[in-house]
């Protein structure tokens, strides 16, 4: 896993460049929102167990074929690996906000799960869904303007939006 700075520096070696100015401009705007990230996955990190929750509760009321007899998520059991499965993809969310880099995202947790999830008949579409119900409730969460730093987070929220879609789409 490379963090945001690590990358652009690794690139700009294996080409043999210095870094450009149009890099430099884009880490020190990196820099200056490291606030707002921290902020972000902090509000995230210390709500992740209502948004699973949340998410998983939408989503079984929406799709409770889920849940009832011979459903992906019945028994406690399959309940549990569901919700140990949601609370996994946004730890690795977080760890991507936080590096600003998805790579850990893709290399830890995304690579190869939509295949698992077929292997297992787990119907990918569902958990997509539950993605973007954590995705939801992570955005609202992270975007509260309140008792946090002050600022335009519009392109951080986009960047914290595209991780969840990366990973919908990776299962769905």
């Amino acid at each position: 896993m490379l963090d945001a700075f690590a990358k652009v520096v690794s690139q700009a070696d294996a080409r043999g460049e210095y870094l450009s100015g149009s890099q430099i401009d884009a880490l020190s705007a990196m820099v200056a929102d490291g606030a707002k990230r921290m902020d972000a996955v902090n509000r995230i990190t210390g709500n992740a167990s209502t948004i699973v929750a949340n998410a998983a509760r939408t989503l079984f009321a929406e799709q409770p074929q889920l849940i009832a007899p011979g459903g992906n998520a019945y028994t406690s059991r399959r309940m549990a690996a569901c919700l140990r499965d949601m609370e996994i993809i946004l730890r690795y969310v977080t760890y991507a906000i936080f590096a600003g880099d998805a790579s850990v995202l893709d290399d830890r947790c995304l690579n190869g799960l939509r295949e698992t999830y077929l292997a297992l008949g787990v119907p990918g579409a569902s958990v997509a869904a539950g993605v973007n119900k954590m995705k939801e409730a992570a955005i609202a969460i992270a975007n509260d303007r309140n008792g946090i730093t002050q600022g335009d987070c519009s392109s951080l929220m986009a960047e914290i939006s595209s991780y969840f879609d990366r990973a919908a789409a990776a299962v769905g």
